[in-house]
């Protein structure tokens, strides 16, 4: 069907509960989350002779990268009903989806998705892979240290500004909307909180973890929030999931929820008590370069000017600009001078979240270009890696 005999619209509650059965059956199992987070999201549903026959939820929430919280248009529930599927509707959906959030001021654009070929053509790329994690509880409890440290239930106020504090040292976390924590425990009514501290210090750890029944097991301990200030206060929480080895046989890290930081791989006794899942990973795409460059943190002290190329959206031909970083500022601005180096769109979105962390890494993506001019590109995001920690 031609995109022309329907119409996109912003779904009313009845509207929106329509989409919800439509997603049942799509999905072939409810998605509570269409109802939950459709209360704090942009709705949005395609409609043909009365019908609602795909539809979707749009999030505006900063993500931080390079410190600085950068609009952000998290899009999340979509569908399309099975028997409209393969007329490009879902294309033409996501666009109005984002359209908007585009005008409410995002400039760039996340989603998780098992299609990754499908989305990438649509100018999505995946700036890192993303795992689940699975350990032996005994042996955390024999791998890591705590003592010397404080453990509280509960969250506070300061220990959100805590992880809003960690969550700027990486490129990709979402700056936590003020719904978020309900949220959380709608999905998860078991989910404990617990911070960390030395004595009489200010705390330097979260963690969130909820029991799940497993299938094998019985139980299983599953963390949805891993936040360190230092390597001593990861140690201490890791030893703290180690204390459930009584009843708990395996700690499982929800995809995400460990950061990209090889400790817990290091300083395990056996490394075969610890096992990986590739999970969908987390897309990137910016909706507007120049502004994505400007509003992104940059370090301080860096000193950048190079003239590239970034291959148009519809891949026909090259856009030239003149990048410019210097104290803590960016700037793209057009130019007619040949570029130094050639980037596609979700090339760009990598290198954007920090995703290459060698000349030689890029190169082998198809970054092209000239080696030297490569490698002081990548300075400029190798301060920070990605990490989407909050799945949606």
């Amino acid at each position: 069907m031609a995109a022309s005999e329907l119409t996109v619209v912003e779904a009313d509650d009845d509207l929106w509960r329509k989409y919800d059965a439509l997603a049942r059956r799509a999905y072939g199992h409810p998605v509570e989350d269409i109802m939950r987070l459709g209360t704090h999201a942009d709705r949005r549903v395609a409609v043909r002779d009365g019908k609602v026959i795909a539809g979707g939820l749009g999030l505006l929430i900063p993500q931080y990268f390079g410190g600085r919280p950068v609009p952000s248009a998290s899009t999340a529930g979509g569908c399309t009903a099975p028997e409209e599927r393969g007329d490009h509707l879902a294309a033409h959906l996501i666009a109005e989806r984002l359209r908007p959030l585009r005008e409410q001021g995002a400039v760039v654009s996340t989603l998780w998705t098992a299609s990754t070929g499908y989305v990438r053509r649509l100018g999505w790329e995946a700036p890192a892979q993303v795992h689940s994690w699975r350990v032996r509880t005994d042996e955390l409890k024999r791998s890591f240290d705590g003592s010397g440290f404080e453990i509280t239930h509960g969250a506070t106020e300061q220990v959100r500004l805590l992880q809003n504090s960690l969550a700027a040292q990486w490129n990709g976390p979402w700056q936590r909307p003020s719904w978020w924590e309900d949220w959380q425990h709608q999905q998860h009514p078991d989910l404990a909180t617990y911070h960390f501290n030395r004595p009489g210090q200010e705390p330097s750890g979260v963690l969130s973890v909820a029991g799940e029944r497993h299938p094998v097991e019985g139980r299983q301990l599953v963390v949805h929030d891993f936040w360190s200030a230092d390597h001593p206060t990861a140690s201490a929480m890791l030893a703290f999931l180690g204390r459930h080895n009584s009843r708990i046989p395996t700690i499982a890290f929800q995809r995400t929820g460990l950061p990209p930081a090889p400790l817990l791989l290091h300083h395990l006794h056996r490394c075969g008590a610890l096992t990986s899942r590739a999970w969908h990973p987390w897309m990137l795409r910016i909706l507007d370069l120049r502004q994505a460059v400007q509003l992104r943190g940059w370090p301080e002290e860096l000193d950048l000017t190079l003239t590239i190329e970034v291959v148009t959206e519809d891949g026909e031909a090259t856009e030239r600009f003149i990048l410019k970083i210097a104290e803590g500022q960016g700037e793209l601005t057009p130019s007619t001078r040949d570029g130094m180096l050639t980037l596609t769109r979700g090339q760009f979105a990598v290198w954007y979240a920090g995703g290459y962390r060698s000349a030689a890494a890029a190169a082998l993506a198809g970054v092209y270009g000239e080696p030297r001019a490569l490698a002081r590109l990548l300075l400029a995001t190798a301060d920070r890696e990605p990490w989407l920690a909050d799945y949606f």
